[in-house]
């Protein structure tokens, strides 16, 4: 099966690798930045996470930040305040669920999401969306017990964290 992007996809993609090179390379010549530690990168990672449908690239502070911070923790620090950033998402779904559940989105994924909740949420963390508040809506409008909800998007956030870190670590000597 061939998957075909569209400009609106390609220009997402190429943005993001924009934003993180100019991350790194603003890490290496800005020396107060480098005092980032991993309370601060939690904190960076809750704030971008936390504007509901207008995504900040907090990824690119994890991208950079691996260049001197460990991987491990440092991927684990931004998924922590990451998932925590989401919950904005889900109370959202929770107050405006009246209105969610008559879009034709919403019952088209309603299901998937009420059978498979918390490895839907988790695989949908892990993968770089800059959508995910769509799930944090959804799993709010169909009253998705909030510890459910929080714990898959803290695990898949940690995962997909963890690879950018050490992504960025890897790549660190290439730029």
């Amino acid at each position: 099966m061939l998957v075909r992007f569209g400009k609106s996809e390609i220009v997402a993609f190429l943005a993001a690798v924009v934003i993180a090179v100019s991350a790194m390379l603003a890490f290496r010549h800005i020396s107060f930045l480098r005092q980032l530690g991993y309370l601060e990168i939690l904190a960076v990672s809750f704030v971008s996470s936390a504007t509901v449908l207008l995504p900040l690239p907090g990824f690119a502070v994890v991208f950079a930040a691996a260049q001197y911070l460990n991987p491990f923790l440092l991927g684990l620090s931004a998924g922590i305040g990451s998932g925590l950033g989401e919950i904005s998402g889900y109370l959202a779904g929770t107050v405006g669920h009246r209105t969610l559940t008559t879009t034709t989105f919403f019952e088209k994924h309603k299901l998937q999401l009420q059978k498979y909740g918390w490895p839907v949420v988790f695989l949908l963390a892990v993968i770089p969306n800059p959508a995910f508040d769509v799930v944090g809506l959804a799993a709010g409008a169909i009253k998705m017990e909030w510890w459910k909800f929080l714990s898959a998007a803290i695990l898949g956030k940690s995962t997909r964290y963890i690879a950018l870190a050490l992504l960025g670590e890897f790549s660190a000597g290439w730029i």
